[in-house]
């Protein structure tokens, strides 16, 4: 039960710490453009680097990332690791944004203004370390929702919304008119439909390599602790063992808040091979909680 217990905190940990590192680093690259008010190279700093895709993206990723915090402290505090499944769709979201950013900085803007000038200063984080980062936190860490195929769909909303508004600001208005300057160029030096036709097939197909890698590591995590499951609770008596769990956890926590930890069981009940449900096991951790933090308060009265 301990292997179990401490398999589960060592994944909120590593959730946590990947998903702690992106924002550092987004925090760190939003600053320096904020306090950078002139730059020879870059227009956009101090306040107006609110109107670049590359700055709105990795804010919208490390906010996503910020989300895990909760899920995870409760998971090293419970020993139980769950992320809620629109926790890990945003995160989806934010993560195929900011790998569309490395990939355009790397093949777009890098040819025109050179590799060096896009990946130093703020844009060392948010061109490069940020979009790597998080990809590799979604992809190895976040690691508790398994992605469908329709959620492919998602990462083309925030694209579209900055695609359609680039548009409008450039285009439209025109920066002679208070709009905004061509300053990734997708307007000045090709026609403006090449761009805005290629980049939402490839954002999706962003989204799809990133789908395929993540359920790919997923379904590895998950056969192998199916095995440690299997390897610990097969042929025992599930009812015992979920009743032993629940012992455990009263001892830690307060008994105004009773977790039950339903993908935990839902794990023993599949890989122990009995006859018992899972909501015969939620029943019987409750009753062996219960009466375990009733004996414990018991002798407390009798001190």
């Amino acid at each position: 039960m301990e292997q179990i217990l401490n398999e589960n905190r060592r994944q909120c940990k590593y959730a946590l710490t990947s998903a702690v590192v992106v924002v550092l680093c987004v925090i760190a690259g939003v600053t320096m453009n904020l306090t950078t008010v002139n730059d020879e190279n870059f227009d956009n700093m101090g306040l107006r680097t609110f109107c670049m895709f590359t700055v709105n993206s990795n804010l919208f990723a490390g906010a996503a990332l910020a989300l895990v915090f909760p899920f995870t402290v409760e998971g090293i505090r419970k020993h139980n690791y769950h992320m809620p499944n629109w926790v890990v769709d945003l995160v989806y979201m934010g993560v195929t944004a900011v790998t569309l950013t490395f990939l355009i900085s790397l093949f777009v803007l890098s040819p025109v203004k050179g590799f060096r000038l896009i990946f130093t200063g703020s844009r060392f984080f948010l061109h490069g370390i940020c979009p790597i980062l998080a990809a590799n936190a979604f992809c190895f860490f976040i690691s508790d929702h398994r992605v469908g195929i329709g959620e492919s769909f998602l990462p083309l909303i925030p694209v579209s919304v900055y695609a359609a508004l680039y548009y409008v600001m450039v285009v439209v208005i025109g920066e002679e008119n208070g709009g905004w300057r061509d300053f990734y160029g997708f307007a000045t030096y090709v026609p403006v439909w090449i761009p805005m036709a290629l980049i939402l097939p490839l954002t999706y197909a962003i989204a799809t390599f990133l789908r395929l890698l993540h359920n790919r590591l997923y379904d590895r995590r998950r056969k192998e602790e199916a095995e440690l499951y299997t390897r610990e609770f097969g042929g025992k008596d599930i009812r015992e063992s979920v009743a032993a769990l629940a012992r455990a956890q009263a001892r830690v926590h307060r008994l105004s808040v009773i977790p039950v930890p339903i993908r935990i069981i839902s794990l023993m009940v599949e890989r122990s091979g009995g006859d018992c449900s899972v909501e015969e096991a939620c029943d019987r951790y409750m009753e062996a909680y219960l009466a375990d933090r009733r004996k414990a308060l018991e002798a407390s009265l009798k001190k």
